[in-house]
Order: C-alpha cells, then structure tokens, then sequence
C-alpha cells in the first residue's frame, strides 16, 4: 500500500494563521468586558465617581482654604489703607485750614472764617457746649442760668481750670429788602431773606450778652425750619474759636449735669470719630400737616420705613475731627427737616463710633409709679446721676420754664462735681 508523504505548509500561511487568531481572540475578549461592565449598576458607578471625586477635593481643599485666607487678608488691609487715607485726608484738610487761619491772624487781615475773631488764637479747651436757643426764650435762658450754667466769674472759670466753655447759640432776626411801588416782578421774585443785627429783637439779645456774656453769635438766619443749617452754622463756628476735643449741642428746655457729662467724654477722648447720644430710628413721616414730616421721605424706601440710627436732638457730642468734617464740607452736607436727622447722615460712610449712651436721656422726675425706676430722681437716689433730663413727650422739659429749678433739685449732682470731674 502506497505511503501518503505528509502535507507542508509554507511560512506564509502560518504567519497568516498565527495573525487571524490573535485578531478572533482580542475582538473576543473586548466583547466579553464591555457585557461586564454594562451590568455594572448606575448606583455603583455614581459611588465610585464620587469616591474618586471627593478624594480629588480632599487633596484640593487645603489649597483652596488657603487662597481664599489670602484674599480674605488682603481685602482687609485694602480697607484698613483706604481708612488710613481718609483719615489723613480729613486730618491734611483741618491742617490746611488751621494753618490758613493763623496766617491770617498774623498777617491781620480779616479772616472769612471767623470775622468777628480773626485777632486772637484759637483757645485749646476740652469741650464747647452750644444751648440752643430763641429770641422768644429768655426766660428758658434765665432758668437754666438759675440752676446748672455757671455765671459770671464761675463761667470764666470753669473755661480757665476745667476747659469747659459754655455759651447760648442764636443767629440773627430775619429781615426781607423794602419792595418799592412798581418793582418789577422778576426783581420782586429774586429778594432773599438776610441775616441782619439791627432789629429790635438782635438788639435785645447783644443788651442781654453784654450783661452775662455768655452768647455765641451764628451768621444764620433763625427759624425753626433752619435747624439743621443751624446746626452746621454753630458747628463751623465753634471750630474757629475754640481748639476743642468735643463739640456738644443741647437744646434750652434740658437739664445737664456738667460733671456727669465731662466724665461720660473724658472715657472717649484718647479716640476719633466718636458721635455720642441716645441713639433712636424713628418712622419717616410723610403725611402732610404732621409734626416732624419729612418732605423728602422717598429716599428712606417704601412708606412706613424707618430712619438710620442717630442721636436724639436734645443733646449729642461729637469728637473733634467730626466737627472739623462738619466745618470744612458744610457747602455740600445736604440738609433734612430734622435736625437730628441730618447730622447722623452727615456721618453715613465715615468710620464713626455710634455710643448709646441712656443716661444722656433720663425722664424728669414723675409721680408715675411705672416709670419711677427710670427717672433722673431715682437714678441720683441710687448715686448714678444722669448726664441730661427731659420728657420725651415735650421734646424737652415740658414747662421747663417753671420746672427746671425742680429738677434741678432732684436730679441735680451738686454744684461741686464739675470742679472735680476727672477729664
């Protein structure tokens, strides 16, 4: 039987073979991971991004707690340099103005800022209070006199060893220009009102001056809807005659314990920007016809709103540097109804410390059994003097004519204090 001799195959074919199976097995293989992976469940897959994800912000955490420290310190030092400008700004202002006023002292030309006072340096005193008052109030002048402001001698005194300066502030009577028989209307229309110091009512108050000396004079013209430009009037006043570290304002019909009042500003006098009252934020009024309405009460937001916190009226103080703000802005600082109202937004963006101080509005003594615990007398009963007295409900002492000498008595600290009150 013929033997069959063995089949050979040539290198070619095998290389080819070789090549098929290798393809075959990989197209297997990929087909057999990607059934795997689709049974892979949605939850399972989301964990393990997650996983990966959160070990992702773990190793970046770190990095970003200290970026935003870092932006954090840098938006700090930005603000604090932009208060340290402003404050040298306001302080290279006062300089300038100082630095004008006394070169008109030397050369002796008449000073703008202070005409009636442009021969004598600025006396350094530690605070002026300024009593706002009317022509129509000398009686209210006179009680006040009667109880808690020094008089004559003492008054001189007290500025001397104390440098405390207390005066009466009041401008001048309004007078209208003599309109002549076939004065054009537009020239009619254009007569303002001038200050003047030659009506009766001027010359009472210079009689009354000369007998106690003890009247600032404002170039202002009086009214009561020219509070607030009184207020700026007497504040730029100040400023030019005295060099002191608080300026105060008191209206005439509220009771002031001197010493109480000296030690409450000595506590703040190493500082800047201070504005100390009895701080409130009464409702905008804007009906008409209503006591204290504010003509502009849209720009408060809707009706109904509340004002931005301020001190109360009756008595405020302010530091040195405020008062120089006052003093060098006054053309542009825009004026409210309230007087009050319009000094707080005076300092609205500057770095002013706002202190609430209750004792600077303590109730007059009262027969009310519910508010017995928080009047002047009860508080002076106890050793703790209130610095000012008043009746909310009045605005001031109600009859503070023929009150103050009782509350005086009262809620008085003793006439002894003020000369050893430590400022």
């Amino acid at each position: 039987m013929k033997q069959r001799t063995p089949r050979k195959f040539s290198l070619n074919c095998i290389l080819f073979l070789c090549l098929s199976f290798f393809v075959l097995g990989a197209l297997f293989s990929h087909r057999l991971w990607n059934t795997a992976t689709s049974n892979i469940s949605p939850v399972s897959k989301l964990q393990s991004e997650q996983a990966i994800g959160s070990d992702d912000c773990d190793k970046k955490k770190p990095a970003d707690n200290d970026v935003m420290g870092e932006v954090l310190k840098t938006h700090e030092a930005i603000e604090s340099l932009d208060k340290t400008v402003a404050m040298l700004q306001m302080k290279l202002a006062v300089s300038r103005r100082n630095q004008e006023m006394k070169n008109l002292d030397d050369t002796g030309d008449v000073s703008t800022l202070d005409p009636a006072h442009n021969d004598s340096q600025r006396a350094k005193v530690f605070m002026v209070i300024g009593i706002n008052t009317a022509f129509s109030s000398r009686k209210r002048r006179d009680s006040i006199r009667e109880t808690w402001m020094p008089q004559g001698n003492k008054l001189v005194q007290l500025e001397r060893e104390k440098g405390i300066v207390i005066r009466f502030m009041i401008g001048h009577r309004q007078k209208f220009l003599e309109l002549e028989v076939g004065m054009d209307y537009e020239v009619i229309a254009n007569v303002e009102v001038c200050a003047t110091s030659n009506s009766i009512l001027d010359r009472a108050i210079d009689s009354e001056d000369a007998e106690h000396k003890d009247f600032l004079r404002l170039e202002h013209v009086e009214g009561y809807h020219e509070l607030s430009a009184k207020t700026k009037t007497y504040f730029s006043t100040a400023v030019t005659r005295w060099d002191a570290e608080f300026y105060v304002k008191v209206d005439d019909d509220v009771h002031v314990n001197l010493g109480n009042l000296a030690a409450t500003l000595g506590r703040h006098r190493y500082k800047t920007g201070v504005y100390i009252g009895c701080m409130k934020s009464g409702p905008v009024l804007s009906k008409k016809y209503v006591k204290y309405r504010e003509p502009e009460y849209w720009k408060f937001g809707e009706v109904g709103n509340k004002y931005f916190r301020h001190a109360t009226g009756q008595i405020y103080a302010i530091s040195k540097d405020l008062a120089d703000y006052i003093a060098i802005n006054q053309p542009i600082l825009h004026k409210y109804a309230n007087e009050d109202v319009s000094l707080g937004s005076w300092f609205i963006g500057l770095e002013v410390e706002h202190v609430n101080d209750r004792s600077m509005c303590c109730r007059t003594p009262t027969n009310y059994t519910l508010f017995k615990t928080k009047d002047c007398e009860r508080k002076a009963q106890e050793g703790n003097t209130c610095v000012a007295s008043f009746d909310w409900s009045c605005s001031g002492i109600c009859k503070s004519v023929e009150r103050m000498q009782q509350v005086h008595l009262k809620c008085g600290e003793g006439d002894a204090v003020v000369w050893s009150a430590l400022i």
